[in-house]
Parts: structure tokens; C-alpha cells; sequence
């Protein structure tokens, strides 16, 4: 079923591109995994078996949102290192993860996906070995291949996404694998007014912002000491490289308009971090409109994390 004031302001927007910052149909959000990197012990007399007792299961977080429709998702998953326009070659090992409907993710809570650590992974990971130059000295990759689509929909028009993770060798050693990135929240001024915190969390769970039509809300990443992990890697002359990650930030909402879209990155020439915030212009609505606002950040080191918020825009 259509829902009727979405529909409406979709067909406000007929005749101008979309803005990709702004979500209205069939949308993957974010895939989170709660290990993008996991580091394993090997020597010259490791086995296969050796490997595997080092891994981990990883737990995917999959965040959509399909906000024109009251649907199911179909979903289909495989694993591999080896992707051809966001699917698994099958020429190359791969893993059949399941498939099913899922409930409207608009409603719902967001679906879950575990890949197990079993002989499929590892057989993944030692074909990539095979065929790697560097013999795994960077760390070796796997790959989530999702297929999404309406339940009922034509799958000729369903989409594809991936996350890749990765495993890496012990070295130097005494290497942690990289974590998600943290924040401690964020600050928010309305037409340059007094600070507050933005709340954090879906809009069925949290008491959204108030603010009028056409009225800017600024954004601000509130970073902490983990938030940009220093971390080393091995170089082929058999040293290390010491760096610092740098994080980035894409911003996406249901309505009304970002000034930046992706903020963040690293530093610029003068040595300053690139700004981190942008500022949200609410929309023009006739009534009570309640809009979702993600937050998407990423380190460089396949690390993510999803932030949410809620607005209601009053006129």
C-alpha cells in the first residue's frame, strides 16, 4: 500500500533529478559487521585448520528502508572474495548464505546475517590466498553479496550491495584488529541557536526534534579518542607504516536537503582535519511531518557505523 503523503512528496519532486542524499523508495542504508577486520597468527608451519580456530563468526546489521511502500523484502546472500559488478563470480569459491523475506524494514527491526567460520570461509580465503601476489602479507578480503527486492516485485529490478571484510596476519605483531568507529554523539544548533544533543536512535523510539519548515539544523560528529584508531601495517622491505585513520561521514534523510552530503575525510594541506558537519534544511511541509536522518560513518579500514535520528518538521 502506498503511503499517501510519501507519495505526495515524491511527486512534488517529478521533473527534477533526485538528490542522492535524500531516501524515497527501495534504499540499502548501511551493512554493518560487528568484526570488518579480524587478525590471525601464522608461521611458516600453520595449517589451514590453525586459521580457522582463530576466527570468528561475523554478525552483519543490514539497514534499509523502503518508505513508499507496507511490503516484505526478498533477499538472497552469498560470501565471497571475488565479486563481478557487486555478485559473486562463481567461477570462484563461494558461499550460499541463505535467502527469505524479511519484514517491512520501515517497521521492523533491522534483519540480521551471520557468516559462520567453517570450512566454506576458509576455503574462500585460501583460494584468494593462491592467487595473491603479495601471499596475504595485506590482509585477505571476503565479501557479502546481497540481493534485495519488493516481495512481489519483478526481481529484473531487484539491487545488489556488498560489504567486505577482511582477515590479517599478526604483524607486526602484537596487531589488533581494526573496530568500528565510535562517536560520543552529536551537537545541533537550529538557525544558530543554543546547542543541544541530537537524539540518537529510530523515530518509533526517541522524542524527535522540533523544527519549522525551512529552518537549518546544523549536525556536528561529536568525536573521541577512538574515534580515529592509529594503527600499523607491514611494508615489503619487511618494515612498518604507522598511520592514522581517516573518517568519513554520509548523510542521508528522508526529506529536505543536506549542504554536504559526505563530510569528514582526513587532513588538508594546512594540517587541519576536513569539517565533519553539515546542516540540514527542513522541508516545506502542510502538516506534522516526522523525517528519519542517518548517519553513516566510515573509517578506511572497512570499519562502519550507523547513527540515526528523528526530526518533526511543524508548520
Amino acid at each position: 500500500m502506498v503511503k499517501p503523503l510519501l507519495l505526495i512528496l515524491a511527486l512534488t519532486a517529478c521533473g527534477k533529478f533526485e538528490d542522492p542524499d535524500i531516501v524515497i523508495d527501495l534504499r540499502p542504508i548501511s551493512i554493518d559487521a560487528d568484526r570488518p577486520e579480524q587478525v590471525v597468527t601464522v608461521d611458516a608451519m600453520s595449517q589451514p585448520a590453525d586459521i580457522l580456530a582463530q576466527l570468528n563468526d561475523t554478525v552483519l546489521t543490514v539497514v534499509l528502508s523502503d518508505l513508499n511502500f507496507e511490503r516484505r523484502i526478498r533477499w538472497s546472500a552469498e560470501v565471497c572474495y571475488d565479486l563481478d559488478d557487486a555478485r559473486c563470480d562463481h567461477d570462484s569459491p563461494y558461499e550460499m548464505l541463505g535467502s527469505g523475506v524479511w519484514d517491512d524494514p520501515d517497521t521492523s527491526a533491522y534483519p540480521h546475517l551471520t557468516i559462520p567460520k567453517d570450512g566454506n570461509l576458509l576455503g574462500i580465503l585460501v583460494d584468494e590466498l593462491d592467487n595473491d601476489a603479495l601471499h596475504g602479507l595485506g590482509g585477505l578480503t571476503f565479501n557479502l553479496s546481497l540481493r534485495i527486492g519488493g516481495e512481489d516485485t519483478d526481481p529484473s529490478l531487484d539491487q545488489y550491495l556488498t560489504k567486505q571484510m577482511m582477515v590479517s596476519p599478526a604483524i607486526p605483531a602484537g596487531r589488533m584488529a581494526n573496530h568500528n568507529p565510535t562517536l560520543d554523539g552529536f551537537d545541533a544548533q537550529i538557525d544558530g541557536g543554543a546547542d543541544f544533543l541530537l537524539p540518537v536512535g529510530r523515530c518509533a523510539q526517541v522524542v524527535p526534534t522540533g523544527i519549522a519548515p525551512d529552518q537549518k539544523l546544523r549536525i556536528e560528529p561529536v568525536e573521541n579518542a577512538t574515534t580515529r584508531e592509529t594503527y600499523e601495517v607491514p611494508t615489503i622491505d619487511g618494515t612498518t607504516r604507522t598511520f592514522t585513520e581517516a573518517v568519513t561521514y554520509q548523510w542521508l534523510a528522508t526529506a529536505g536537503k543536506f549542504s554536504s552530503g559526505n563530510t569528514g575525510g582526513g587532513h588538508d594541506p594546512f594540517g587541519n582535519l576536513e569539517p565533519t558537519h553539515t546542516e540540514w534544511t527542513a522541508p516545506k511541509v502542510t502538516e506534522d511531518t516526522r523525517v528519519s536522518i542517518w548517519i553513516i560513518q566510515r573509517d578506511e579500514r572497512l570499519g562502519v557505523a550507523l547513527w540515526e535520528s528523528c526530526v518533526v518538521v511543524q508548520p
